[in-house]
């Protein structure tokens, strides 16, 4: 039996399914907090976090020798357990505990790149105002910290860390606790070999770093079906009320790991030749109809079926895309890419950004979160505006309640009202003219910019200072494009390689995670990983900084 509380039982199933858990010899998956029946002949393992509430779950499972609900009880913990709770294990039900093991994995490995946190509000406790000088703010940092440690440690790694010097000082105080608590765990994990600093760089960076990318309509598939569709908990739900078909977008999933980084033009071509594929694989097989050749197609029958129902799936969801896409977001895409590059499809200066918004603003079929995103972009692309004309947009697009999406901005330190002393220090952009792209995805999200410079030692370190010194394999002999080894294996080739892991306080949105697959494709010497507190869709970003001049308890759960 595993016993389980709400923080592992959604770790495990990101990274395992139930019949993978069958093959390990676990029959029942129990939560910890529940009451249950007791089952006094098997062994029990608890994965659990080392809270208050789910280590009274386990301690009252064995509060008396004759009443324990299990045979024995092997405790493993996502993190490291505080001595009051470990000393309360101790004294009330230490006979019964076989073996109790400290984990170190307490982040969401969302997919095969990508990494969440486990922090609750995490953007509102790092960004509003009300917490500005409060415990909360600094307890927040301190938990993400720690976190970020036990992602490097499963991966192995003590990177150099750096951070995005800038306007605030959230990713340099970031920078510095998961510097000091790397520190102490490779000098107190008695296992590790790891003292000195592995082949890996961890960048931090504060959200208010690129807010274009988090506000434009994406075209490439995962980006734009999370933006344009209602996707709740990577769950896809189609077909009429009554007649719904659930599909899950995940990482298990070939097809959708093959097509979920391409534009949506070239996905709308692709998923029907796949489709003929299957089909003419079945074709063959029928047409010689030996008894074996029979029970062969029997024998792969679900599979076929399987494939095919993926591909229909993944063909609706392209076509829901771009019915959304044809209806309205065409229209808006042309503005966007215009302001948020400060030229238009040929190459020509936008002289002047506010004819370009216009359109936009006075056409009646955009809804109203649109017009604040291309608002937002003309905004971001003349660092800021003057408080009149903020005030008349506002009100000409009567948006007076949801105003505070685009003020609060400047809680992510990020001009909304032009000032003097409101220079962005903006990362200067790659050229990148010469690449290939569809008119209506020119932008490129800036974080692939500071991927590739890192990769290639070009991040300047007055604006990207190290915590700590810089690992040996990063210090400027660009030695992590030069390491040419004679070709090893795969898996020895991914031992080898680099790891740069880059990560955002304030949520990362989908461009920015394909940024990471793209840049290891193109650089094999180097694996990109990207994480941050949470994910983000537009809409939900809007919502969040919106909510960031809201009292605490009308934005935060309650903490156990």
């Amino acid at each position: 039996i595993i016993l389980l509380d709400d923080y592992t039982t959604k770790l495990l199933s990101l990274c395992c399914k139930m019949t993978d858990l069958l093959a390990e010899g676990i029959t029942v998956v129990e939560n910890v907090y529940k009451n249950r029946e007791p089952v006094p002949h098997m062994k029990a393992i608890y994965f659990i976090t080392p809270t208050k509430k789910s280590v009274d779950g386990l301690i009252d499972d064995f509060i008396t020798k004759s009443s324990s609900k299990y045979k024995a009880a092997y405790v493993y913990f996502t993190d490291f357990c505080p001595d009051n709770l470990f000393n309360k294990i101790k004294s009330s039900c230490a006979k019964s505990i076989r073996r109790c093991k400290e984990i170190n994995i307490s982040f969401f490995p969302y997919e095969s790149q990508v990494f969440t946190l486990n922090v609750p509000d995490a953007f509102y406790r790092c960004y509003s105002p009300t917490l500005e000088k409060t415990k909360d703010k600094d307890a927040v940092m301190q938990v993400m910290a720690e976190q970020i440690v036990t992602l490097c440690a499963t991966l192995n790694e003590n990177p150099g860390v750096r951070y995005k010097s800038g306007p605030s000082d959230k990713a340099s105080k970031l920078a510095q606790l998961v510097e000091k608590n790397l520190e102490n765990y490779y000098k107190t994990d008695e296992k590790s070999q790891i003292k000195a600093k592995t082949h890996s760089q961890l960048i931090i960076i504060d959200r208010g770093f690129d807010p274009v990318s988090t506000v434009l309509h994406e075209l490439t598939f995962q980006a734009m079906a999370y933006d344009l569709l209602p996707i709740e908990n990577d769950t896809y739900k189609q077909g009429t009320a009554g007649k719904e078909r659930e599909a899950i977008l995940e990482e298990d999933d070939e097809l959708w790991v093959k097509i979920r980084h391409k534009h949506i033009a070239n996905v709308i071509e692709e998923i029907p030749k796949l489709l003929k594929e299957v089909s003419s694989k079945r074709k063959a097989t029928e047409g010689k109809l030996s008894i074996s050749a029979l029970s062969q197609l029997m024998k792969k029958m679900p599979h076929y079926r399987k494939e095919i129902s993926r591909q229909v799936v993944h063909l609706n969801l392209a076509e829901d895309c771009m019915s959304k896409f044809k209806s309205n977001i065409e229209r808006l895409c042309k503005t966007e890419q215009d302001l948020a590059l400060g030229t238009d499809a040929e190459g020509q200066k936008v002289k002047d950004s506010m004819r370009v918004l216009l359109p936009v603003l006075l056409n009646k079929s955009h809804e109203s979160y649109d017009k604040i995103r291309a608002i937002l972009l003309y905004i971001f692309s003349t660092n800021g505006t003057t408080q009149e004309n903020l005030d008349k947009l506002i009100q000409n697009v009567q948006i007076e309640s949801d105003s505070d999406m685009i003020r609060n901005w400047k809680y992510l330190d990020v001009p909304v009202i032009s000032s003097s002393a409101a220079q962005q220090h903006k990362h200067p952009r790659r050229d990148r003219s010469s690449e290939e792209t569809f008119q209506l995805s020119r932008w490129t999200p800036v974080i692939k910019d500071v991927m590739e410079d890192a990769i290639e030692n070009k991040l300047d370190s007055k604006d990207w200072p190290y915590c700590s010194q810089c690992p040996p394999t990063w210090n400027g002999s660009g030695a992590v494009s030069a390491r040419q080894k004679p070709k090893a294996s795969y898996q020895e080739e991914r031992k080898n390689r680099a790891r740069l892991i880059i990560f955002v306080i304030g949520g990362i949105t989908y461009s920015e995670m394909r940024s990471a697959y793209e840049v290891s494709e193109a650089y094999k010497s180097c694996e990109v990983v990207i994480g941050s507190t949470h994910i983000l869709t537009p809409k939900r970003l809007l919502d969040e900084v919106k909510s960031l001049s809201k009292p605490k308890d009308m934005v935060c759960v309650k903490d156990e």
